[in-house]
This record gives C-alpha cells, structure tokens and sequence, in this order.
C-alpha cells in the first residue's frame, strides 16, 4: 500500500492543468494536485492505459505535464518526496522526468527493475532487479542501483538478494545512508557509498529504522530472540553505539516472530508491533499481537489493549503526542491513546480494521476493507465529533490527498481483479469523481503526487457534504437471509455482537476523580448487576426461608468474630461455619425445586448437631 507523503511543489513553470489556489502572504500561485495512475490490459492485446497522470481537484482531467506511457510492462513507478520527480519504469527502461517542468531527465538501461525509490533530497534514485545467479551458479550480478540524478552516472552497485527491506535508508537531509547487510547495519555520510562510515553490530540485527526529522539521527533496531532469550528493540543515537549502555531506550519481550517500528513525526517515540505467526493458544487465526512503546528519553511499557484479538492497524497523529489502534474481534475497536499510553477517546466497536490521520492530524478516517464492506468513518478528532460515514465498497487502498480535504479509494489488481476503479470523495462523504477501469484491463496502482508540509493549511473542518454532480454512492443495505418457513412471519431483531459506543476517556473539567479505564466499567457493571439480581430475588423468595437467612446473615454481619485464644478451637469453629453455610445452599436449592443426591440430604440432616457443636465451642470462649 502506497501512503500519502505531505510535501510541498517547486513553482511551476509553462501551461498549468486546473489547480487548486493557494495564498502564500501576499503572493498567490497555484499548486497542481495530480494522480498517478497505472492500468494494464488482462489478456495480451491492444487498449492498454498504461500510465497516465490526472489532474486532481476540480478538474479531473488527464495531465499534460506527463506524457501517457501505453506500455504493457509498467508496474514500478516512484513520485519523489517534494512531488517535483516522477520515475517508472516500462519493461525497457527506467525513466525519471521532471514533472513541474514536463521535461525528460534521464534514462537508464534496467528493463526487469521492479523498485524504484528516490533519496529525500532527490539527490539519488534507488532501483531493485530480482536477483539471479549465472546458468553455471556463480554469484550474480549486484542488483541493487544507486544512480547520481544530476549526472546519471550509478554511483554504487550492491547485491541485495531479497525484496523485503532492498531500499537503503536516509535521514531526511541526506547526511546519513544506512543498509542491513549481514545482521549488522552499516551507515555511510553524504551519499559517499565507497567507505562505512560506521557499523551497528549486535547478535542478529534483523530489522531498523531511522527516525525523520532534523539531526541528531536515532536509530531503533530489533534483534529477534533466540534459545529462549527475549527478542528486543533498543534505540540510539547516531553515532553512539558503543553496547548496551549507549542506548538511549530498551524494550525486551517474547512472542514476537517479526516487528513493525513506527517512529513519530517529532522522532520522541517508537511504536512496535510485536506479532507471531501462530496463535499458541488458537484463538486467532491472524496469529498473536502485542503493542509496545519506546520514548527516546529511556521510557518504555506495554500498551494495554481492552479488547483481546489481533492489532490490525497502528498510526501516529502529525501531533507526534497521540496515536490509535485498531484492534480486537471483529467488531473491532478503536482507541486514541497519549504519551503515557493512556487512553484518549474509544471509538466503540465497529467494521474496521485500519486506520488513516490527515496530513494535518485534524481528521481521522477508520476503514474496513479486504474482507470488510468498505464502511468508512470520518471523525473531527479535535472535537472527537462523526463528520460522514461513506462506503467504499471492494475498496483495497485509500489515501490522504496532500491538501487534508480530499481522499482516494480504489480496488487494485492483484488484490481484486474485477471491479478495478477509482474514487475522488471530500471527507465530509461526497464523491466527487469515479472512474472504472474495463472489465478486459487491470490497475495495478494509483498515488497522489506528494507535497512538502506547509503547501497546504489547515482548513476549519466541515460537517456539512459539499455538492457534488455525482449520485451518493451509499450502498442499498442487503437483505438478511431468512429460511422458507420464516419468510411470512415476523421478523425478529438479533445481534451476534452488542456495538459498544464512543466514550470520551479524558478526565471531564470540574471533576478531580479520573475516568475508569474499560476494564473498570465492565467491572463496574457487573457489580452493579449482581447487586441488582440479588435485591429482585429477595423481594420474590419465600418469606419464611427469606426472613432466616437474612437474620443469620444480619446476625454474621453485625456480631464480630470472636476468638477463643485457642487455634485449634477457632478453626473448628470457622469449619463448622462453612458446613453450615453449605447447608443453607443446599437447602435453598431444594426450596426452588431442584433434586438434591442423597449425600447432599445427608448433610441438611446432620444441621441440629453441626448447631449443637458450634454452640457449645462458642458458650466454652
């Protein structure tokens, strides 16, 4: 899944497709949003779209910054992270042009590339080809490019067997360059490949990320565990790693088989995902999940997660001090948690299982696709207030548009092949554009073309739908399926599952007691029940049995307990107690008609002498 990158546009130059206006002081230009959009044919043939940009809001018409590529070979395209590059390559070579100016940059000869990735400066451009070994088995070729984009020339070449993690990663000025190369990390400065600046070695390095944002750099790694040690995620900084004491943070934990890192905006804190492919216990099928937490300052816990199931989505807010979780047996759960991993705001339960902030963080989009109907819920998360509730029916991808107003869905081939399209909606729920691809082609992939921060303002949040010339696209509601023999009688409401509703979980101004977390509530209510239970049964229980033991209860309540001095004859008598409360439940249960065994019987008749004995220990004190 392709995410959208909030990042600004170089000033454009030449004719301009219709844009949206923006204000920069008292300078006023327009900023082009665009789609990239790649469909190939399903069968050999003729009517292939290739690749092809679309101008984004309002005008939805093709770009003519790029010119249409009809090969039927495009499946790796990259935007850079300002918008202003574009690279694909279409199965004869890889092509970077200049979007803002619809001038050609460079060419180079790779037709089996199939990842493409530029440096955040646009300084390098990172191509992968699958790995292959001489017909011989002599080592291949390295397959992993890094090409110079002011003069084209390939500045390294390594091998890089595997796809997973094949991009090197950069710091977001370039200064640092790191790879995972045989279970340790090796960093080069500025872009100079040919020397290590420096290595991170540790058992078995199996995954990092760099944090973004300005220097220092930190890094988070995460060694897997191994003949029963824990596995383990630590935090340093670049370029610090001189052993366990250097780092600045250090989380261990089992059941993990592989992690997911996720650093916040500020790079003050890490999320990992710990997760297992199997499910021990056999509760889920998805496997086992847990969410941990890591600030930089050393701090660190487990998130506690309410509702037992897998994490199916994790994302931090732009605000860099919150983040959700989608998590649970469907229907899933939705909590906003803060630094201290407390909860903000559940969302209740629902059909959902990921979750999308707005490039601004004032808008949050919960969404359940793949095997969900697509339902979608727009919340205003500043008021914690429901702006839509769209459907996006067979949809596998949705992004932010850059500007925070604007949302794609698609249905994507390989996921789904049939049904592949598009759709433009204004988050308040309107849709705004819909293409369909034909039945005889494939779209492999859409992207909007990212900007830098600060392009676009946070506009005040709308909860009104903006018009649209397109018909609502909610959905007829299907029909449960009822048997014959119900089919002319009423019908009967019944729910497989009570829906929780959202619950602010701050602390309420005025109030100095804090909110009860869910497990508490749940306690809370059950206690309360009970209670409830109890009263109904005694107003409706026999008055004779009803008026006994209340007395005796009455009389255990008030009398204190008192003691002989003797331990011997207090434990007798706190046994005989216990017989003769046992006996009064046996005896309530035959009182409400239930057949006793002749062992219980027994007990009831031994009651006069239990009394008798327990008497005669207490007269004795």
């Amino acid at each position: 899944m392709v995410y959208p990158r909030g990042s600004r546009a170089a000033a454009p130059g030449g004719s301009e497709p219709a844009a949206v206006s923006l204000r920069f002081g008292k300078v006023s230009r327009k900023v082009a949003l665009r789609f990239s959009l790649l469909e190939l044919p399903r069968a050999q043939g003729t009517g292939s779209q290739g690749l092809y940009m679309v101008n984004g809001p309002p005008s939805f018409t093709e770009s003519a910054a790029f010119q249409r590529d009809s090969g039927k070979n495009c499946k790796a395209v990259a935007f850079s992270k300002d918008g202003s590059l574009f690279a694909w390559c279409n199965g004869e070579k890889v092509k970077v042009v200049n979007v803002t100016r619809a001038e050609l940059l460079h060419s180079f000869d790779l037709p089996k590339t199939v990842c493409l990735e530029f440096s955040p400066k646009n300084n390098v451009l990172a191509t992968w080809q699958a790995y292959a070994t001489a017909k011989d088995g002599t080592a291949g070729v390295p397959n992993l490019q890094l090409h110079d984009l002011r003069t084209g020339k390939c500045l390294k070449s390594f091998v890089q067997k595997k796809m997973q993690n094949w991009c090197p990663c950069w710091a977001d000025d370039e200064s640092i360059c790191a790879r995972n190369v045989n279970n340790e990390v090796h960093f080069f400065e500025n872009n100079n490949f040919n020397t290590i600046a420096n290595k991170l070695h540790l058992q078995k390095v199996s995954d990092f990320v760099l944090s973004p944002g300005a220097q220092p750099t930190k890094v988070a790694v995460y060694v897997p565990g191994s003949k029963g040690a824990p596995a383990f995620v630590r935090l340093y900084q670049y370029p610090n790693f001189g052993g366990p004491q250097s780092a600045l943070a250090n989380k261990s934990f089992f059941k993990a088989d592989k992690v997911t890192m996720l650093w916040n905006k500020k790079a003050t804190a890490l999320l990992v995902v710990a997760s297992t492919e199997v499910d021990k216990s056999g509760a889920s099928y998805y496997g086992e999940q847990t969410l941990h937490y890591l600030a930089a300052s050393g701090e660190s816990a487990v998130v506690q997660l309410p509702k037992n199931g897998p994490i199916y989505d994790v994302a931090w807010s732009p605000n860099s001090v919150e983040f959700c979780a989608v998590y649970g047996f469907m229907p899933a759960k939705a909590t906003v948690f803060n630094l201290k991993c407390d909860p903000v705001f559940d969302f209740g339960t629902g059909p959902r299982n990921a979750v999308y902030y707005s490039p601004h963080g004032h808008i949050l989009v919960l969404a359940g696709f793949g095997n969900l109907r697509g339902q979608m819920e727009v919340w205003d998360v500043k008021n914690y207030k429901l702006i839509s509730k769209p459907v996006a029916s067979d949809s596998t991808f949705l992004a932010w548009c850059p500007d925070g107003e604007h949302i794609v869905t698609a249905t994507c081939a390989p996921r789904l092949r049939v049904s592949n399209g598009y759709k433009v909606w204004h988050y308040t729920g309107s849709v705004l554009h819909s293409h369909q691809v034909p039945s005889d082609e494939e779209m492999w992939q859409v992207s909007w073309q990212p900007f830098l921060d600060g392009v676009f303002p946070e506009r005040a949040v709308k909860y009104r739908a903006v018009p649209s010339e397109l018909p609502g696209a909610e959905p007829r509601p299907a029909q449960a399926y009822r048997p014959p023999a119900l089919r002319n009688k009423p019908a009967t409401s019944s729910k497989l599952h009570e829906d929780e509703p959202p619950q602010n979980m701050k602390p309420q101004l005025g109030g100095g007691d804090k909110p009860l977390n869910k497990t508490a509530l749940k306690n809370q209510r059950k206690h309360e029940a009970k209670k409830a239970a109890k009263q109904e049964a005694k107003a409706d229980a026999h008055q004779g049995p009803a008026q006994v033991k209340t007395a005796q209860n009455a009389l255990q309540n008030t009398v204190p307990a008192v003691t002989t001095g003797d331990p011997e004859v207090d434990k007798k008598i706190k046994n005989l107690k216990k017989k003769l409360k046992a006996i009064e439940q046996l005896k309530e249960q035959a009182a409400a008609g239930k057949q006793l065994e002749k062992n219980q019987v027994e007990k009831i008749q031994k009651e006069a002498a239990l009394l008798k004995e327990l008497e005669d220990l207490e007269l004795g004190v």
